[in-house]
């Protein structure tokens, strides 16, 4: 057999080899740091055989899909760790993830005392250097082999394999764990790693099910790796939304409320207000739309016309019993069929086409508990929406539109360099989840496939992503844990104008369905604060600060002064306040720093005689004296121009 490796080279053996042994065979190094195989792009334990022609890759940490490898050998490791701590404890599920691994027990909550002797157990663990062994076992076998070790939840895994499969297990030492692997060939080749946090989670994510006690835990081929990602890991809790958006009373959650309905504090809703008078103005008088204000509930009725009924009641909160009242209602997880009767209520010609309709919409999803976080994903949310109903020889150019105007956004708000795009495609092994015919989605999803090339965007291709009535372009970005969120959505429907009976009389007189897009230009506002306040570590620009400017008094003498130069700030639109404390201007300056204000006006004698302001900013640090006329100029045209400024002088 030929094999042909990453580099081009062939490796041609008479004998059918493993994974590992072709390794060897390349070099004792390589063999040392391999973690996987890739046969034919398919992604292989090291034990794997190999008998036939074929491409191998030889997977190291240095790869993405050998390092998950590698954490997944150390989720085992640590799950060993435990069972020999606390042997009562329960094994669930333990998979490698995007930031390193976690593995999920039945057991009381660990404290971070806990983690650290679980580590001192994983290190002894792999000093032992004990050898990773597959072995498979016919379906009863299995079952009866975890029931035997009192394992209940392996127990369900297998349950829920076919009849016919083979399962499989890994040996290492006393410790065998269900898995599919792939897995390092033994202990020894774990080399950094960190126990880094423990938390609830639900049995396979049901909040219906038993809360089991998660590990996190992340590794690496070398320490200095490991450091790295500590670091990294410090400066996403230092910027994580969920912590600084509370700390800087930004928004809160209360127990009573309910989960995944965040209270928006007074600062919090100056952003978001900013937010949304910026993209209804800019839609309405740049982007040719119009505005629409819409119920938040509708009767069931409307959603069976949709198809949201059939395909997605399950997120919705349904108000009412269909057995047993006359009319059941339903708050609105979009607004896209509310829209379509706005459209309807006037008969249109071809000529009145594209009518692009917008609205700042409040929609309700019942997203499950484990789900929630912060505002990334709540129960209550509020977008930019909109549906633009157009003749098919439009859609191309108003889907091009809509992705310019998305691209703005993310440009003026400075995290365009943050997101990756995805074309969202139908499932066709999935039919129940969609409706319309295959045709419809192939040509579609061409469409949507070139006007991406066209526009030179990098994108990657999801199956099964897709809206059930149309394929889309996601824009994602990922939070500062590593978690990718969509932040905006552009759909393409040729479906439900059908459904719901929508047409334009063409140039011959004749009704004709239009098409529609499904877009949001900015996205989520709630979800758009989390990421601003973890972009820019709540320092956001001045443009969205919830105070812009504070005035700070040498003393209770310049008291009059300051008031009078805050007058001229907020008569010019400035959001300001005055320190009037009786505290030193050295403990108002950090007190302001520690506010993330960015500008700070000192004023005393020199200013006040002068009549002028010396200014310190986040940006430049001391900027010195100025008319107070010249700083309300520029701060009024940063603001007017949402500029983000580098800051250039880090203060102490």
């Amino acid at each position: 057999m030929i094999i042909t490796l990453k580099d081009g080279s062939k490796k041609e053996y008479a004998e059918s080899k493993s994974v590992y042994e072709i390794a060897q065979d390349i070099s004792e190094g390589l063999a040392r740091a391999a973690c996987a195989g890739e046969v034919n792009g398919e992604v292989v334990d090291l034990r794997t055989m190999v008998d036939s022609d074929c491409e191998l890759n030889i997977l190291t940490a240095a790869d993405e899909k050998g390092l998950a490898a590698l954490r997944h050998t150390t989720s085992h490791v640590m799950a060993e760790a435990v069972k020999r701590l606390f042997p009562e404890a329960k094994l669930a599920i333990g998979p490698s993830i995007d930031t390193g691994f976690y593995y999920d027990f039945d057991h009381e909550p660990f404290s971070r005392e806990d983690l650290d002797n679980i580590e001192k157990e994983m290190k002894k663990i792999i000093k032992e250097g004990a050898k990773l062994e597959k072995f498979t076992l016919p379906r009863e076998e299995a079952i009866k082999f975890m029931e035997e070790k009192g394992e209940p939840y392996k127990v369900e895994l297998i349950r829920d394999l076919p009849e016919d499969a083979e399962i499989s297990f890994y040996r290492q030492g006393e410790f065998v764990d269900l898995c599919a692997g792939p897995h390092l060939m033994s202990t020894k080749g774990i080399k950094a790693y960190k126990l880094t946090a423990s938390s609830g989670a639900y049995w396979r994510g049901n909040e219906k099910n038993k809360m089991l006690a998660r590990i996190y835990g992340t590794a690496y081929s070398k320490k200095e790796e490991l450091a790295a990602h500590l670091e990294q890991m410090e400066e996403a809790k230092r910027r994580d939304h969920n912590k600084l958006g509370r700390e800087m009373e930004l928004f809160t959650t209360v127990d009573v409320i309910g989960q995944g309905l965040p209270l928006l504090m007074p600062k919090g809703v100056i952003i978001i207000k900013e937010l949304q008078r910026w993209i209804e103005d800019l839609e309405d008088n740049e982007w040719g739309y119009v505005r629409t204000k819409t119920p938040l509930m509708a009767k069931s009725d409307l959603y069976k016309i949709s198809g949201h009924w059939d395909h997605y009641k399950d997120g919705m909160f349904v108000l009412g019993d269909e057995e047993k009242d006359k009319e059941v209602f339903a708050l609105r997880p979009m607004t896209c069929p509310f829209q379509y009767y706005v459209y309807k209520a006037t008969q249109h010609s071809y000529r009145d086409l594209p009518i692009r309709y917008g609205e700042t919409s409040t929609l309700f999803r019942n997203e499950d508990s484990g789900e929630m976080h912060g505002l990334t994903r709540v129960r209550q949310f509020t977008i930019s929406e909109g549906h633009l109903v157009v003749r098919p020889d439009q859609m191309v150019e108003e889907f091009k539109g809509c992705l310019a105007l998305a691209k703005h956004c993310l440009e003026t708000l400075g995290v365009e360099g943050d997101v990756t795009y995805h074309l969202s495609k139908w499932d066709p092994n999935n039919r129940e989840k969609y409706i319309g015919e295959p045709e419809v989605w192939e040509e579609t999803e061409g469409h949507i496939r070139q006007i991406l090339q066209e526009l030179n965007v990098k994108f990657v291709e999801d199956v099964g992503e897709a809206a059930f009535y149309g394929p889309k372009v996601d824009i994602n970005a990922k939070n500062v844990y590593g978690k990718e969120d969509t932040m905006i959505t552009v759909q393409w429907d040729a479906l439900l104008a059908e459904q719901f009976d929508m047409y334009y009389v063409d140039e011959n007189g004749n009704k004709v369905r239009p098409y529609i897009i499904h877009r949001t230009s900015m996205g989520c506002y709630e979800r758009t604060l989390a990421w601003l306040i973890e972009k820019y570590a709540g320092l956001f620009p001045t443009w969205l600060c919830p105070e812009q400017v504070r005035v700070l008094p040498i003393s209770e003498k310049y008291q009059d002064y300051a008031e009078k130069v805050n007058a001229q700030l907020k008569a010019n639109g400035i959001r300001s306040s005055v320190d009037s404390r009786s505290e030193k201007i050295g403990y108002k300056i950090r007190e302001s720093r520690l506010a993330r204000v960015p500008y700070m006006l000192v004023v005393g004698a020199k200013e006040e005689e002068d009549q002028v302001v010396s200014v310190r900013s986040r940006y430049l640090g001391d900027e010195g004296q100025k008319p107070l006329d010249t700083f309300i100029d520029a701060i009024c045209k940063e603001i007017r121009t949402k500029e983000i400024r580098k800051i250039e002088v880090e203060e102490k």
